[in-house]
């Protein structure tokens, strides 16, 4: 997943991540039109090229296809994180900077990830 989503991919992907269920394209399309005008096809023709990407993947029922998210929204970021480190020219001058900036929240949510993490050993 070399590039990050656009505007309607993680709109859906979004929606998805938050029902925790399979769901069809016409239940992300109900939740789409809350907030903005889009046809069936639109969020069709998105849903199947996310599943083409590996995000989603897809079981038949009926005439249609029930989606669901290969991976939580979670583990999405941090391969978009990963992805952007081993993309920087620096990768510790990136961290420094990264690290920088956070605010006091995202700091204590990094202490917090810290303790639960446990390094793995070096390989020979």
């Amino acid at each position: 997943m070399a590039r990050a989503l656009g505007d309607l991919e993680s709109a859906i992907m979004d929606r998805l991540w938050s029902y925790r269920r399979p769901t069809s394209v016409r239940d992300v399309l109900e939740d789409l039109r809350r907030d903005r005008e889009i046809a069936y096809t639109t969020v069709m023709t998105v849903m199947d090229k996310l599943f083409k990407k590996g995000l989603l993947k897809r079981h038949p029922q009926g005439k249609a296809y029930i989606y669901e998210p290969v991976i939580t929204k979670e583990a999405y970021t941090a391969q978009q994180m990963r992805e952007t480190l081993a993309r920087s020219g620096n990768q510790a001058a990136t961290l420094v900077h990264f690290l920088e900036r956070l605010n006091p929240e995202e700091s204590k949510a990094l202490e917090t990830a810290l303790q639960v993490f446990s390094p793995r050993t070096p390989r020979s």
